[in-house]
């Protein structure tokens, strides 16, 4: 359904630092720099991280989050300590096993340095 999702920052190279460490976590390589943008290019999509252009402060989606998909919970909590290590900040609950309706997951919740709220989520079977 997406071909990528990109994201505001209001410090490129520091953005660049979280995310290389945070996806380095799931196997992806470090971002291409494109002027103000970074990209991440992977075979199910492309993640990326911009100034904005009109040069207007970036801001983080109130009630958005931004999830990113493990093999693994040893992946996720790999993920979720390179992103606490990068600069990044743990939300939500700890990391850990939560069952709803979309059925039992293992979910690790963060928020990167410019306040976007991301995850990483493992199905469990």
């Amino acid at each position: 359904m997406f071909s990528h999702i990109m994201i505001g920052t209001n410090d490129l190279q520091k953005a660049k630092s979280f995310y290389d460490s945070l996806l380095g976590a799931l196997g992806v390589p470090p971002a291409r720099v494109d002027g103000h943008r970074i990209f991440y290019m992977t075979p199910t999509g492309v993640f990326s991280v911009s100034e904005p252009i009109n040069g207007e402060p970036a801001t983080f989606a109130n009630g958005g989050t931004i999830g990113f998909a493990c093999d693994s919970p040893e992946q996720a909590d790999a993920w979720h300590a390179a992103g606490v290590a990068s600069g990044g900040t743990t939300c939500e609950e700890p990391p850990g096993v939560r069952a709803g309706g979309m059925g039992k997951m293992y979910l690790a919740y963060l928020r990167d340095p410019d306040g976007n709220k991301l995850c990483a989520l493992h199905r469990m079977g």
